[in-house]
């Protein structure tokens, strides 16, 4: 049996070094050896609910690594074809030296980016585009949004990073929220108007011209936002999240705008089995304006010991702790140490 090295969380909730049997490709799946991995609060947030009956769990949803084997339902790869997914949460993640990918869910990678840069960005511009272009109905082509305006809470982050590039693409007018000593990080990636979240916001984009906005983008905290972008949103315009809010939003407080709330989960397509083809479509336009210079990565940080217990830890620990604007990234070898490592059969 060929086995390989992975990094699995347990039920305490911790990360350890694993050895499992090397997956096959099958039906629609490719097989790919994954070359770097991202981490995002996604992560930090599964890893603790893993339970007795699922550990290790095999977390990662953002990978590049080359197809090394195809099922014989695959027609979009080949082996050798170097590709960028986000993955599922419904199987083994990328935290592992070789993945099974739904083809489906798949590009080819970026030409001209490093393997950590195009690592970076799967997750985050599958849901930044979800959220703006499918949810927020913003035309998602090239300069179609002319004279209409978005407001990111939390533009550093992420989503928000590749959100701001995302949205000037598409001709949007971005504001967005940080702290100050990232506004260089902001103007870097198009947002337009840098907020102070500090600040009394309304005073600072009414100071700005703007008395509503077409889009908010609530990338952070709902429940303390969800005021001021009910008094801000145009009507019939949107708000939206990907963050979970521990109380109740006063949604009717949108009524008479007629304006929408809008959740953002990419991973509920590969959950539901609905329009899974589309994650694929969406990173190949992606990998296009990558390569194209029109989108940057929003890769910040590189962890480059190697892929293992010790490493992703240490990148759970910065993310969780909010300490990273834009993404991180781990690249080298899967090097499990020897000491604290077990098998799974």
């Amino acid at each position: 049996m060929t086995i390989m090295k992975a990094i699995g969380a347990t039920a305490d909730h911790q990360l350890v070094d694993v050895t499992l049997p090397k997956p096959s490709a099958s039906s629609n799946q490719v097989l790919v050896q994954v070359d770097a991995v991202s981490v995002n609060p996604v992560d930090t947030k599964l890893k603790e609910t893993v339970s007795a009956a699922s550990a290790p769990k095999i977390l990662g949803y953002d990978a590049v690594g080359k197809v090394v084997e195809t099922g014989k339902e695959v027609t979009k790869f080949k082996v050798g074809d170097r590709v960028f997914y986000a993955g599922s949460t419904q199987v083994a993640g990328a935290n592992a030296e070789y993945q099974l990918v739904d083809e489906r869910l798949a590009s080819l990678a970026p030409r001209s980016l490093t393997a950590a840069e195009i690592a970076a960005m799967p997750l985050t511009a599958l849901t930044a585009y979800e959220l703006l272009f499918e949810k927020m109905q913003f035309v998602g082509k090239a300069n179609q949004n002319q004279k209409r305006t978005l407001l990111i809470i939390n533009g550093a982050g992420g989503v928000g990073s590749i959100m701001s590039q995302l949205a000037h693409w598409a001709g949007i007018t971005v504001l967005a929220t940080s702290s100050p000593k990232n506004f260089d990080w902001l103007k870097q990636n198009h947002v337009d108007h840098p907020l102070d979240y500090h600040g009394d916001l309304l005073k600072e984009i009414h100071a700005l011209g703007y008395t509503q906005v077409d889009g908010i983008a609530i990338l952070y905290s709902p429940e303390d936002y969800f005021d001021l972008a009910a008094e801000l949103v145009k009507p019939f315009g949107h708000i939206g999240s990907i963050v979970g809010s521990p109380v109740a939003l006063p949604v009717y407080k949108i009524k008479n705008k007629a304006a929408s709330f809008d959740w953002e989960y990419m991973f509920v397509k590969s959950d539901a089995d609905y329009d899974v083809n589309s994650q694929g479509k969406i990173l190949q336009l992606v990998a296009r304006l990558l390569d194209q210079g029109v989108l940057t990565s929003t890769l910040t940080k590189v962890l480059t010991d190697g892929i293992n217990a010790k490493s992703l830890t240490q990148a759970h620990e910065l993310v969780a702790q909010g300490k990273i604007h834009g993404k991180l990234v781990l690249t080298g070898e899967f090097n499990a140490s020897v000491e604290g490592q077990s098998e799974r059969q």
